[in-house]
């Protein structure tokens, strides 16, 4: 698909943000798995294929879970194999120690454990409390780095919960530092049913700065439901974080909040950052096509509003 250059939009740098970003992909896996419908295992591969062809260099994979709980991705033994020869990092989500003893089968070099900064997502995700979980991430961790692995820490429900309400910076700030202490090399600090704002972010950040946790070792993971997406990324931006979650299309969402819109799309994130003269080494043109082609196998459009300016699809 051919879409028109006219040098927009115009790159003006702002003072005090980092010159390069790295988008950490996770439409392949974080979207998919959010489908009513299963999509083949050979889509799947030409996805992320069609993904490491953008220039992204991080692309989560799949999801060593049970096949029991997210039957979406229960062909991580078959796709993993049809792109693992990619030049690109292929992250995995492992669970427990079995699945990671599935992915280290496989030749998975880089992995990610799922903990929750709230008691009832950890019961309703993980069917643990919180201390529960972070135990059973922690042989898991543990034998991962014994292998060279790369260890990355999602956590969830980091500024907002649909049960609880305001989630106390301080709760999160602790299982963020226990995720560390354990060996964790970064963190993915989850906005799951995108209530935060810019001023909420810049709090999390200073104080996870200020309890020794290195903003170099952070990524932020935010979805757009009240439309905060983007200025979100930009607080975090400004507070030194290079490293930004998004899924191409915008695919995916949070099964606990209905009117969550899933999350950022990596298009809009990367016509932000080029307008911020920021470098990506993604090809906007390519990754819109990206997620147009995907679209039509999903049967609907994209809701991302850089596609739809750029492919002229119907909203």
């Amino acid at each position: 698909m051919n879409t028109p250059d006219l040098g927009l939009p115009v790159a003006v740098p702002a003072t005090g943000l980092p010159a390069r970003v790295r988008i950490h992909e996770v439409g392949a896996r974080d979207g998919l798995q959010n489908e009513k419908a299963t999509v083949p295992t050979a889509v799947k591969a030409e996805f992320v294929r069609r993904l490491a062809g953008t220039g992204l260099t991080t692309i989560e994979a799949t999801s060593f879970v049970h096949p029991k709980w997210v039957p979406q991705l229960a062909d991580a033994e078959d796709l993993y194999p049809q792109i693992s020869d990619l030049p690109v990092s292929l992250p995995v989500l492992v669970p427990n120690e079995r699945g990671l003893d599935r992915a280290l089968a496989l030749g998975a070099r880089r992995v990610a454990v799922f903990a929750s900064a709230t008691e009832s997502f950890a019961k309703a995700n993980l069917n643990r409390t919180v201390d529960e979980a972070l135990a059973m991430f922690e042989p898991v961790v543990t034998r991962a780095k014994g292998e060279d692995v790369h260890v990355r820490g999602y956590l969830s429900m980091c500024f907002g919960d649909p049960w609880e309400g305001p989630v106390p910076v301080p709760q999160v700030v602790r299982v963020c530092r226990a995720l560390l202490d354990m060996g964790c090399d970064e963190l993915s600090l989850g906005d799951t049913i995108g209530v935060a704002t810019p001023g909420h972010v810049t709090a999390l950040l200073a104080a996870l700065t200020e309890a020794g946790v290195p903003v170099s070792a952070l990524g932020v993971h935010f979805h757009d439901t009240y439309g905060q997406a983007l200025a979100n990324t930009l607080a975090a931006l400004q507070q030194g974080v290079t490293t930004v979650d998004a899924s191409a299309g915008g695919l995916g969402g949070c099964p606990y909040a209905k009117s969550a819109t899933g999350n950022l799309a990596t298009e809009d994130l990367v016509w932000m950052l080029r307008g911020l003269g920021i470098d990506t080494g993604v090809d906007l043109g390519r990754l819109v096509a990206t997620s147009v082609w995907m679209s039509a196998h999903l049967g609907r459009p994209s809701p991302s509003r850089t596609v739809r300016a750029l492919s002229h699809q119907e909203s």
